[in-house]
């Protein structure tokens, strides 16, 4: 007998059944003293201890939970609900294997038995066996087909097994039998960005965020989505509201550095991402990205330590690995670098960014051979890969034997893969078709700052004539210097478009009815090729990144020289050319050059042979334009002009050695090899007081390096080629009027060598004549260019009024 209420006594039956009516009801602390006083008088009563057991489940005592419903077991042991909740109890702890065969039994002893079912799936899903969670989900909706959480997590098993359209579908159906189901709405929007079905994303977190605005994780997803679409403003308020309703949401202050990084404000950024490893110091993924946006950022050694804390938090973290990789070749660590870029593809082979990275560091370490594999590798994995599309492309230009058919056949491919979806089949334009009207001109580049490209630029944009063109630049310029500063004020119209995607761009350009669209980077780092690919633009034309074609079918127009593009076939007056091996019309200029110190004043030194007794050769290319041909042509002007040395820029590495052991077979002693270390411009510039003579590169042939050392009273002999990039020393000595240093084979490339380096009075007048040469040529008369080059915007937009005059 059992004692009840005011000293009512019961039977053990008349108690249980008392004790059940309290559970059902949720008065669990007296449920709980009934079944604890028929334990005392029968402890082998088993409904008692499973019900027991359920309560101490219920009220988070999964440890004692455990021990009753065991006890339960071993007295009713073909009871299928105490295998159930034995399973309960167990995933509780995490032990899932435990927890799937109490599931397991259940079911064996109750084959139709849904809640077991369900449950074995969500253990199994959440032990990472994903085929036999979608096996137990799909097996629990047989039997109950309206049951909506099992919809719900059949759907989370299927997004994890990355099959995106059936997790779509099974999320519909829980929304369909539950509408304000929100957890399936924020899900639903996961799998479709992880589909790459952003506007479904967006829909579906809106909707969950409707029908429970404090839903911080969907304001996180709905960032992310709004970040992959390019709208980064509107990612950032997404996450911002995250944060506000939960302060210590460590992935979303991490998704708000993503969003601010993209948009160009990294103060906020570092600081997005610091916050999140406070909250969250073991977040791998956060140290990853914080690193990303150091290195943006110039700070290449805090960037560094990031990365090596993501790979001692996650040491298979390919994505760490290859972006450590990278980081370490900004520097110049080119053997760390390899060896970083060697685990990653232990990691993930497969990721095609990994090949693109070893490419570049093959590339700096003047294998091009190796890089041009190394991309092609990585396209074969993903063929719509941009950045891999420019290395490749810009890298055959730098390959010995290479020619033109190769780079246009390449060229051919990446405008079929990645341009021709977005090519406009007949664009209509609301520009007035006045062939005389003032023209709006659209320069586009990432590089207006103290960068190779910007100090070309400048002397150019200085002197355009603001009266008969408006000039609008389109900047991808991530961190802006002082000569940001003078760009800006060239400019009339100034407009950032770091985090703008190539389809935004185009849509500004269409809207400031630009009539000419001036591509200044072709297949250069930052290049904006997508938004030219969709037309925005009437007159579209290239300039400036290098004097070759970027094979690009919507741009029409390239300006160059003459001696840059060779003999072709000349139309109109002389100033226009068909462009060998490209789809544009050429105007000649009189110079594709125009140089600018920017103000780092290096005085011309004494000839250095006459202090030292022996001649110095010297190239400060970047070394990715030394190859074997050019090495063994310049050891054959080492060994005739006796006791001279060569000076080459070059990361420290291993394939210093290599070049030198390269040297020595070929006949020259390393003793007469140094290398110097890419510097600062100011210590870059002062390296040329060392030299007496530049050698220049083949096939691609030194640009800004060559006049820089003109500048500086070197003279450059150059083997001029048929390629437009073998043919830049060609333009510039002709320009000064010293057509006699250029080669147009290798045995006179040698001759030329050697017979200048014997001229000592020779080399010491164009020491000391040099500059001024420069500073009175078309070189330097940032006017001359302007006024050819609006010359040929007005021929350009003419024309283009004049084939477009009978249609609106």
């Amino acid at each position: 007998m059992v004692r009840g209420k005011h000293g009512v006594m019961m039977t053990v039956q008349q108690a249980f059944d008392l004790a059940l009516q309290h559970h059902q009801a949720g008065r669990l602390a007296e449920a709980e003293g009934l079944y604890r006083q028929i334990l005392a008088v029968q402890p082998d009563h088993a409904q008692a201890l499973h019900l027991l057991g359920v309560i101490a489940l219920q009220m988070g005592q999964h440890e004692a939970a455990e021990n009753l419903l065991r006890r339960s077991i071993a007295m009713a042991p073909d009871n299928p609900a105490a295998h159930y909740d034995l399973g309960n109890a167990l995933r509780s702890r995490k032990r899932l294997e435990d927890a799937i065969a109490a599931y397991r039994r259940a079911i064996e002893l109750r084959p139709d038995y849904v809640e077991a079912l369900h449950n074995l799936g969500v253990a199994c899903k959440e032990s990472g066996r994903l085929d036999e969670a979608i096996a137990a989900f799909q097996g629990a909706l047989r039997l109950q087909p309206q049951l909506m959480v099992a919809h719900y997590n059949l759907g989370n098993a299927l997004r994890e097994r990355k099959r995106y359209g059936e997790a779509i579908a099974a999320y519909r159906q829980a929304i369909a039998l539950g509408p304000d189901y929100v957890d399936a709405h924020n899900n639903l929007g996961v799998a479709c960005k992880e589909a790459g079905r952003f506007e479904e994303a967006v829909a579906a977190y809106q909707r969950a965020i409707e029908l429970q605005p404090d839903h911080a994780a969907a304001h996180n997803n709905l960032g992310a989505a709004w970040r992959e679409r390019g709208a980064l403003d509107e990612a950032i308020v997404a996450q911002r509201r995250a944060i506000e309703l939960r302060p210590d949401f460590a992935e979303a202050y991490n998704n708000l550095g993503v969003a601010c990084k993209e948009r160009g404000r990294t103060d906020e950024a570092v600081a997005a991402f610091r916050r999140s490893i406070e909250l969250q110091p073991d977040f791998a993924e956060t140290h990853n990205n914080l690193g990303n946006t150091l290195q943006e950022c110039g700070r290449a050694d805090e960037a560094i330590a990031a990365y090596r804390r993501a790979l001692a938090l996650q040491p298979e973290y390919a994505a760490a690995a290859n972006n450590l990789a990278s980081t370490l070749r900004s520097v110049g660590l080119l053997d760390e670098a390899t060896a970083a870029i060697r685990r990653a593809l232990e990691l993930q082979p497969a990721l095609s960014d990994i090949r693109n990275n070893l490419g570049n560091i093959l590339k700096d370490q003047g294998d091009v051979e190796g890089a041009i594999g190394a991309y092609r590798e990585a396209l074969q994995l993903e063929p719509v890969h941009p950045a891999t599309w420019q290395n490749l492309i810009y890298s055959l230009l730098y390959q010995p034997g290479g020619d033109e058919t190769t780079i246009v056949r390449e060229q051919e491919r990446w405008s079929a893969t990645l341009c021709a979806p977005f090519r406009p089949a007949r664009p209509s334009y609301p520009n007035a078709r006045d062939p005389e009207r003032k023209l709006r001109v659209g320069y586009v580049s990432p590089e207006y700052r103290d960068h190779v490209t910007g100090r070309n630029l400048i002397p150019l944009f200085r002197c355009h004539d603001h009266q008969q063109f408006d000039f609008v630049y389109y900047s991808g310029v991530f961190r802006e210097d002082w000569l940001t500063g003078e760009f800006r004020q060239a400019a009339d119209a100034w407009t950032s478009t770091v985090g703008v995607s190539d389809e935004a761009l185009a849509t500004m350009i269409r809207k400031d009815e630009v009539d000419i669209l001036v591509d200044l980077t072709q297949h250069m780092g930052g290049n904006r090729l997508g938004a030219f690919a969709r037309r925005p633009a009437p007159v579209q034309v290239s300039f400036a990144g290098y004097p070759a074609s970027a094979g690009l079918e919507t741009i029409g127009y390239r300006l160059s020289d003459r001696w840059v593009e060779g003999e072709g076939e000349k139309m109109a007056d002389g100033k226009w050319q068909r462009a060998r091996g490209g789809t544009e019309r050429v105007f000649l200029l009189d110079s594709f050059w125009c140089y600018d110190p920017c103000g780092v004043e290096v005085p011309v030194n004494a000839l250095p042979a006459r202090e030292s007794g022996r001649l110095t050769f010297g190239c400060l290319n970047n070394f990715c334009k030394v190859n074997e041909p050019l090495l063994r042509l310049w050891a054959r002007v080492l060994v005739a002009v006796k006791d001279a040395r060569l000076v080459l820029s070059s990361p420290r590495g291993s394939h210093r050695q290599r070049t030198l052991d390269f040297l020595e077979r070929a006949g020259v002693a390393p003793r007469r090899v140094e290398f110097v270390e890419p510097c600062p411009r100011r210590a870059y510039l002062e390296l040329y007081h060392q030299l007496d003579v530049v050698l220049d590169t083949f096939p691609y042939n030194g640009h800004t390096t060559s006049l820089d050392a003109l500048w500086m009273g070197v003279p450059v002999v150059s083997l001029a080629g048929k390629p437009a990039v073998s043919r830049a020393g060609l333009s510039q000595l002709s320009n000064l009027g010293l057509p006699e240093l250029v080669a147009h084979s290798e045995d006179e490339y040698v001759a030329v060598a050697a017979r200048l380096a014997g001229a000592s009075p020779r080399l010491a007048e164009l020491r000391s004549t040099l500059r001024t040469r420069m500073e009175g040529s078309v070189l330097m008369d940032g006017a001359h260019l302007a006024r050819q080059m609006e010359e040929a915007y007005r021929a350009m937009w003419q024309l283009w009024c004049a084939e477009n005059s009978l249609s609106r």
